[in-house]
């Protein structure tokens, strides 16, 4: 059965139901509405837990010194920039994203902050990734995967961009597993959040966008499940706040 719950051509954007082909366009500009404050809408909108769940990545990832490393959907570059601290000058790190918007605001972040060289840039779809079978040791997809049109595509892709041994991390808000948590953060997702985004970002539509999207992304067991029917391996979770957030890995062999 398909993971995607729709017919060939519709797919989800939020809690609508459009043609898969307006899908990239439409998430492109979310993106573009909220690159310049992304970082800190992050903060505020999670107040300041996004950082706690990246840490854990980070320490979950397993990345050594001489690693290559994929970050996809690497938006604003927090993943990258710790890489590339643990690559050093033998490893490499990419950061893909889909939106150049978003690339703009990482890369001149990361010069900012004195980032070290082994950093490259690219625009890139999840699900066709323009990249050669078994180039990395790691990759990671934060907060990203939600937003594709075709997740299976994206799972297959990154298997094959993945050396085997290699490794996947997905960092993603999934289903609280306490119904009263469930309810709170629907309450706080639905109406708290997207005004939050109106007065800070001016773009309420956008937010709200990002709180349907959450809700539409597959579950944790189902997830699990869209992993394995890809080819990954010993695929397993850890939910983070309750399962508001889960951290999925599994392994290419």
């Amino acid at each position: 059965m398909s993971s995607e719950h729709n017919s060939d051509n519709k797919t989800h954007f939020g809690y609508q139901t459009i043609d898969k082909n307006q899908k990239e366009k439409m998430v492109a500009g979310v993106f573009h509405s909220v690159a310049a404050k992304y970082d800190v809408m992050n903060d505020l909108m999670s107040f300041g837990i996004h950082r706690l769940w990246k840490r854990f990545t980070i320490d979950s990832s397993a990345v050594r010194p001489g690693n290559k490393v994929l970050d996809l959907a690497g938006g604003t570059g927090d993943l990258t920039r710790k890489f590339s601290e643990m690559v050093g000058d033998r490893g490499q790190v990419v950061l893909a994203d889909i939106n150049d918007s978003m690339i703009k605001v990482g890369r001149e972040k990361l010069q900012n902050l004195g980032a070290i060289g082994n950093i490259e840039y690219i625009q890139a779809n999840a699900e066709a990734l323009p990249f050669a079978e078994n180039t990395f040791d790691v990759v990671t997809i934060a907060f990203g995967l939600r937003n594709v049109t075709n997740k299976d595509n994206a799972l297959a892709s990154i298997f094959r961009v993945l050396k085997p041994g290699g490794r996947l991390l997905v960092l993603e808000f999934s289903r609280p597993e306490q119904d009263w948590l469930n309810k709170a953060y629907d309450f706080y997702s639905f109406n708290i959040l997207p005004n939050i985004g109106q007065l800070v970002a001016n773009d309420k539509e956008s937010y709200q966008y990002l709180s349907e999207s959450i809700r539409m992304h597959p579950d944790q067991d189902t997830l699990k499940q869209m992993m394995e029917n890809v080819g990954f391996e010993q695929v397993s979770y850890h939910n983070l706040t309750g399962g508001i957030v889960a951290l999925h890995k599994g392994f290419k062999f």
